[in-house]
């Protein structure tokens, strides 16, 4: 009588060569995933500037938070620089995504920023030039910026936006305020976009603070409500530290319950002095 053979089970060895064929494999993904975060990371350091520019009456201070561990970083961004004439260069922005790719382009924004803002003075042209620099290099991916230009001498602060979010303000005197400064399209939409310039003194006590929507908006709190709750936060604290003032603002961006990154950029400034 013929008996039909049962399959052959697998043997230990069979399900060990399986298993540490799986367990390479994972290693290997794990490997590529680490060193994909330690670039991001990498490059997120090397983007945000370790100091700021600081002058006699006008302080300055930064702060970024990203959203989560992981690749989940390089979407925001700040900095501050001299440039020749002697004042101060300021910048904050938010890249769409947040990967190797957002950190590297935002990296390109930074550079082309600075390179620009150095050879004119007019905020606008600096905004338009950098989106014209960054729709020639064909990338898929856009920001939203703002662009100042502080003058530490006559404290004429002039500034202009990409689709920004609006900044906050407030002096010692009692005044608040959210800018209502007109804007441009984001980087890298359009390119030979006109980008308007709007001015104004720093001349009394206070602090004027730029920030990402991430600060400002979250699941249950619109952009507006959120604008509206830092600019309470500001007034209470227009003659602080800035560094302290930098960190009470993040920490309310906390409250929010965002998913998004988040950056802060507080100018502290004193009354002008008088002449004579």
């Amino acid at each position: 009588m013929n008996r039909r053979r049962t399959p052959r089970s697998a043997s230990a060895e069979d399900l060990l060569s399986t298993l540490q064929h799986l367990t390479a494999r994972a290693r290997q993904e794990v490997q590529l995933h680490q060193a994909r975060v330690e670039l991001a990371q990498a490059l997120q350091r090397d983007m945000l500037p370790a100091t700021l520019p600081s002058f006699p009456g006008l302080r300055t201070a930064a702060r970024y938070a990203p959203a989560r561990d992981g690749l989940d970083i390089g979407g925001d961004w700040y900095d501050g620089f001299l440039l020749p004439d002697g004042a101060l260069g300021l910048a904050i922005g938010d890249v769409q995504g947040h990967d190797v790719e957002a950190a590297a382009f935002m990296g390109q924004i930074r550079i082309a920023m600075r390179a620009i803002a150095s050879s004119t003075s007019d905020p606008g042209e600096v905004m338009g030039r950098t989106n014209d620099l960054i729709m020639s290099m064909n990338s898929t991916l856009f920001a939203t910026c703002s662009f100042l230009r502080l003058d530490p001498r006559s404290r004429e602060l002039r500034s202009t936006r990409a689709g920004h979010v609006a900044s906050v303000w407030a002096t010692a005197d009692g005044h608040s305020g959210v800018t209502a400064d007109a804007g441009g399209l984001p980087l890298g939409i359009e390119p030979h976009q006109h980008y308007p310039v709007a001015r104004r003194d720093l001349d009394v006590t206070g602090s004027f603070v730029l920030l990402t929507d991430g600060v400002i908006e979250g699941p249950s709190l619109t952009i507006d409500d959120g604008l509206d709750r830092i600019r309470r936060l500001v007034s209470s604290h227009a003659t602080a530290d800035a560094e302290d003032l930098a960190d009470q603002v993040l920490k309310a961006a906390a409250l929010t319950g965002h998913e998004d990154d988040a950056a802060v950029l507080v100018i502290r400034h004193d009354a002008a002095a008088g002449p004579g």
